[in-house]
């Protein structure tokens, strides 16, 4: 790769004149492959570089095979995208998550995220899924493994499909799960839903200590925003919550955990991911 190949950043991606030099055609026809045929990353970034993941150049190096092969830029990218999917339909993700099949798992979830973004693909594709496979644990089945490899795959594909933005925010949006919390998907949800809109927020995953909270908060140059998870009550520490605000941070708090706890008055609850997604951006 040469030099004026290089990712803008290797977690952002690649420019689209990047891409461009790097496959030997001209940026406009990049730019019109992927408002015409959605190929290279999402367009719901407005004000934002589209930056383009590996995952998305194998595509387009797929369709330029075709294309060379004599087929029609429009049908050599309806073969690499493969048809579009059904909203919300989970039939086949559920069919391919109980075989473990995570090629069919990602490629199922990419398309969905691609053609009706981040929110609707958690909403009414996968938070239905999940609840099919936990009824099928209530029933006795074992399938915790089924659980675990889809919400691997959705991991996956989001960093994929919507990785961050590299433009700041002005204000700092920190995204963490309480101590002892493991459950750190809803988190990775809500930041690709941020990154569709332009947004960038930092990851800081699993199980973060309330003194590793105050650390990342005195970190940031900018105000900021956390948002804490909580999928248990035994998780949900409202000495983390009150560590933040006295760091001058905003406390959003999310998860079933704090159904029940008693907050101080400045945090604030989000209830789905629209909420969340509608206060932070």
């Amino acid at each position: 790769m040469t030099a004026g190949s290089a990712p803008t950043s290797d977690a952002a991606g690649f420019t689209v004149r990047a891409v461009a030099d790097r496959l030997g055609i001209p940026t406009a026809t990049l730019r019109s492959w992927n408002r015409r045929y959605n190929i290279g990353p999402p367009q719901q970034r407005p004000g934002q570089h589209r930056l383009y993941s590996e995952a998305d150049i194998a595509l387009l190096v797929r369709m330029l095979g075709l294309i060379d092969a004599g087929a029609t830029p429009a049908g050599a990218a309806a073969a690499v995208r493969g048809p579009i999917p059904a909203h919300g339909d989970r039939t086949a993700l559920l069919t391919a998550a109980f075989a473990l099949d995570a090629s069919t798992m990602s490629g199922l979830l990419t398309a969905h995220v691609r053609e009706f973004g981040v929110v609707d693909t958690w909403d009414l594709l996968c938070r239905p899924a999940f609840a099919d496979i936990i009824a099928r644990q209530s029933s006795g089945e074992g399938c915790i493994d089924v659980e675990h490899a889809l919400s691997w795959c959705i991991t996956s594909v989001l960093h994929r499909t919507s990785p961050p933005p590299g433009t700041p925010h002005p204000t700092a949006i920190l995204l963490a799960c309480t101590s002892g919390e493991n459950h750190a998907l809803p988190l990775e949800v809500l930041r690709a839903a941020l990154a569709e809109r332009g947004v960038e927020a930092k990851m800081l995953g699993p199980d973060v200590p309330t003194a590793a909270l105050t650390d990342a908060l005195a970190r940031q140059e900018r105000p900021a925003s956390v948002v804490l998870w909580s999928q248990q009550e035994s998780t949900a520490l409202t000495s983390a919550v009150r560590a933040c605000l006295g760091a001058s941070a905003r406390v959003f708090v999310g998860g079933p955990g704090w159904e029940e706890v008693i907050l101080p008055d400045s945090a604030i609850r989000v209830v789905s991911l629209t909420d969340a997604v509608d206060h932070l951006a």
